[in-house]
């Protein structure tokens, strides 16, 4: 088995994430950011069912993707907050918003604030170092050869798509934390796509995988200029929050 690399792994070149799911009485909101995202959703809600959906997207990476907002209001407004049917809609809509709808409903009547951040770093000799962190304490760190598990061993030789027996095995909220890894991990990989300004969405092969990608809405999608931040050095994602990222 290979060993683990890179010492600091979080010095060199790679993908950031953070989310930030904030409970409070009737309500929720979600907020995340990274390379090609920021986004934001508040559900409130009456302890059952849902009451009010509304969304925000500050950056976006196409030109289609603002139409998921509307859509995200016709799959969770006056659902039960644990209803499961939602689950069929996410390809339908902006996956990421979906999540933090998603974070909204599986939250509500909590007290506490959580926090993930996600770091993933470009390849070094095929290999890639992913962490994540819940409330400032690192609860996830992979890596992967040539995307193949190396770490963690109950993952070892599989792909990120493959691990669902594993993740189901996991408790609950361990679970939802590797998921949002997992998540990120496949967003990640877009560092190493081209896609410069103006690309039409079709051409990036995704067909059917979210709101933009949808057939016919594809072909119209346009790649917004500055699209991409890079968040390898300087302030990380959500910097006008950070203070919620404080690491144990």
């Amino acid at each position: 088995m290979d060993p683990p690399i890179l010492p600091n792994p979080e010095s060199v070149p790679g993908y950031r994430r953070r989310v930030v799911i904030e409970p409070v009485q009737g309500s929720v909101r979600a907020e995340l950011e990274d390379d090609y995202h920021r986004m934001w959703v508040t559900l409130r809600h009456d302890g059952e069912a849902i009451t009010h959906v509304k969304s925000g997207m500050p950056r976006s990476p196409w030109t289609t993707c603002e139409g998921a907002m509307a859509a995200l209001v016709d799959i969770f407004l006056g659902n039960r907050l644990d209803d499961p049917s939602v689950k069929r809609a996410k390809p339908l809509n902006c996956t990421h918003l979906y999540d933090l709808a998603t974070f909204c409903a599986g939250y509500a009547g909590e007290a506490e604030r959580v926090t993930y951040e996600v770091f993933n770093s470009d390849p070094v000799d095929g290999r890639v170092v992913t962490r994540l962190y819940r409330n400032g304490e690192r609860l996830f760190e992979w890596v992967l050869k040539k995307g193949r598990f190396v770490m963690p061993e109950a993952a070892a030789g599989k792909g990120l798509t493959g691990i669902g027996e594993w993740l189901d095995s996991l408790p609950p909220r361990e679970q939802e934390a590797a998921r949002v890894l997992r998540w990120a991990s496949m967003v990640a990989q877009g560092r190493g796509i081209e896609m410069p300004t103006g690309m039409i969405g079709a051409d990036i092969g995704m067909i059917g995988s979210c709101h933009t990608f949808q057939p016919g809405r594809a072909q119209e999608a346009r790649r917004k200029p500055s699209a991409s931040v890079d968040f390898s050095h300087g302030a990380g994602p959500l910097a006008d929050r950070a203070g919620l990222f404080a690491r144990g």
